[in-house]
């Protein structure tokens, strides 16, 4: 989830697309690069870290006056955060690589490219010096040989995307071609802004409202050509393409988050697109399942014995699933532990032991003290992070990354989701390697989690139902939440988000436990959110009913998310919620949303600060 921006117009470039890149730094901020067109050359700068700088060392070093550009601040996702991965990349084919002019294209991108290790072979195999451990540098590459054989940039854009998998923008300039700039995207975001002797491009309306208020939303595999004078789109294969025009009336803040009153909102409503793109790249040419930085054999995982999962807060709800997951999958015993309380009961660790360590950032101080504390014991580490280069993974034995992009809202939301597909992904990796499980059995969870996307966004389609019922609930001061096997978590997970965000009492239980103590709190008219697992497995269905019926008959309100179908729900739910059908296991993909939006609303109702609640911080940096 990069930031792009591309110009061509009388203005000078440089400034229209750093005044774009800092209104999209919310979207990467591990580097920020630029690359402009001036008398038949390249013109590029880029430095590690947030785009202060980038613009310090343009300051050092003035580019060129220059009527056309693109700009870059990137989350990583291939290749560390540093000079050499930033973006733009440039082609240079046989030249010298270190040469920032060395070429004609400079190319920036949003995405991954699911075939790029293939498609590096190729280029090495013809003895193109690749520099940077980017997919980003293959495809400038790819493009550099288009235009050296004699074809323009439309059309060796429209070549090149055609050689591509995976989800993906691409923007580029020509050094020969200073007049157009032209982009492709599939299943990523791109818009073209339209003014009045200019142009613009970006990965949201953010980069250029400022300048215009008109746009053009592309479709999927389309390419865009623009130039001072007009646009034009076409698909991968040159046929010509109508884009959809429409007025932004944002303001700039609106604009940032897409239309919502919240980076939290947004982030919701991203999930779909993040699930999808934690799933991209997972299945090799014979599908195989490979991972990200599976840097321990297959005899080191097949010699694991024990899997202690480590985290911290939403992290650890993400890590309980993981359990039922994993052990269900590979019959590997899974504990579940707080990271802040590991390394201080002296844990039994030894190298058969996998510690599995779930952290957002990276950079979670009890989590890292706790994998450290493991290596010092012989046991493996593997981290689910979705920050690339980040401490955490860089002192790990294995890396997932959840390719959430940025995540901008306190109360994590497409993170927890995205952290959900890593954990179900590494127990099929190792059911793979231990053989616990056949080919076609993982093929067939794959599939179903390839599904999930489209399941979430029929959940997001019911929003407007949700926020009602969070409307209806602005008065209340205490909110429960039920559930068993894997929506127990789920229902933990519902009580933090109120916590977090609409300071509330919230406490979820798993339903079973209601007798022991908890049934107590029970009193007329207190909400109970219910959440109840798919019909058919074994008796966990039936239970739940049982528990949904003891809170009821004691005043309850009850608020139950059950699956479409499911009508003996029906006589005991004072309001229900229909999620999409799904195997047990991954219904905490679909069942956790409609719980987001309501605390999401119900936050805003009270008049609370959303993104920044009160007394936290993104991530915790300290014991």
């Amino acid at each position: 989830m990069c930031g792009i921006v591309g110009y061509v117009g009388p203005k000078q470039a440089q400034d229209v697309v750093i005044d774009g890149l800092r209104r999209l730094e919310y979207r990467g901020y591990d580097s920020a690069g630029i690359a402009l067109v001036a008398d038949s050359a390249l013109a590029v700068s880029k430095k590690a870290g947030k785009l202060a700088n980038l613009e310090k060392a343009i300051a050092e070093q003035p580019l060129p006056p220059s009527h056309t550009g693109v700009g870059h601040t990137r989350w990583a996702t291939h290749g560390a955060p540093n000079d050499v991965n930033a973006h733009p990349h440039v082609g240079h084919l046989h030249g010298s690589p270190d040469s920032p002019g060395a070429g004609r294209v400079a190319l920036v991108h949003n995405g991954i490219i699911e075939n790029f290790a293939e498609l590096r072979s190729r280029l090495e195999a013809d003895d193109i010096t690749l520099v940077s451990e980017t997919d980003t540098e293959v495809a400038a590459q790819l493009l550099e040989l288009q235009l050296q054989s004699g074809l323009d940039l439309t059309v060796a854009m429209q070549r090149v995307c055609q050689q591509l998998e995976g989800a993906f923008t691409l923007v580029a300039v020509d050094a020969l071609d200073p007049e157009r700039v032209v982009a492709a995207r599939r299943n990523s975001p791109l818009v073209v802004g339209l003014g009045e002797g200019e142009n613009f491009l970006g990965s949201d309306v953010a980069a250029f409202i400022e300048h215009t208020r008109d746009a053009l939303e592309l479709g999927q595999d389309q390419v865009v050509t623009i130039t001072r004078s007009g646009v034009e789109v076409t698909d991968f294969y040159g046929v010509p393409q109508e884009g959809r025009h429409y007025h932004v009336d944002w303001d700039l803040s609106s604009a940032e988050k897409e239309g919502h009153d919240w980076f939290m909102r947004k982030e919701i409503f991203e999930q779909p697109r993040a699930v999808a793109d934690s799933l991209l790249g997972r299945r090799t040419a014979t599908g195989q399942l490979q991972l990200d930085e599976m840097r321990l054999s297959d005899q080191e995982l097949r010699d694991i014995d024990k899997i202690i999962i480590i985290a911290a807060g939403t992290s650890f709800y993400a890590g309980m699933v993981a359990k039922y997951a994993i052990e269900h999958w590979t019959r590997i015993p899974v504990e579940v532990e707080l990271s802040s309380e590991f390394r201080y009961r002296d844990p039994i660790l030894d190298y058969s032991t996998l510690v599995v360590a779930i952290s957002q950032s990276g950079e979670t101080a009890d989590t890292l003290q706790a994998i450290r504390h493991a290596r010092t014991q012989r046991s493996k580490v593997l981290a689910i992070c979705n920050t690339n280069g980040s401490t955490i993974p860089r002192e790990s034995d294995a890396v997932i990354y959840t390719h959430a992009g940025p995540e901008i809202g306190v109360a994590s939301t497409k993170g927890f989701l995205t952290q959900l597909v890593a954990c179900y992904l590494l127990a099929l990796y190792l059911a793979q390697v231990k053989g616990t499980r056949f080919g076609d059995e993982i093929t067939e969870v794959v599939t179903q989690l390839e599904a999930i996307p489209a399941q979430i966004e029929s959940v997001l389609d019911g929003a407007d139902s949700v926020y009602a019922l969070a409307r209806s609930h602005a008065s209340a001061r205490s909110v429960l939440f039920l559930g068993r096997h894997a929506g127990y978590p789920v229902a933990l997970e519902g009580a933090l988000k109120l916590k977090e965000i609409a300071y509330l009492h919230a406490e979820g239980f798993a339903a079973g436990e209601l007798k022991h103590g908890p049934i107590a709190l029970i009193e007329p008219g207190i909400p109970v959110f219910c959440v109840v697992p798919p019909q058919g497995r074994d008796q966990l269905h039936d239970k739940m009913l049982s528990g949904i019926q003891e809170v009821r008959a004691r005043g309850a309100r009850t608020i139950c998310l059950a699956e479409e179908g499911d009508e003996r729900i029906e006589p005991y739910a004072d309001h229900l919620i229909r999620l999409p059908r799904v195997p047990v296991l991954l219904q905490p993909l679909v069942a956790v949303v409609p719980l987001q939006l309501f605390a999401c609303e119900l936050a805003s109702l009270l008049g609370h600060d959303v993104d920044q609640p009160r007394n936290l911080a993104k991530s915790v940096t300290v014991e």
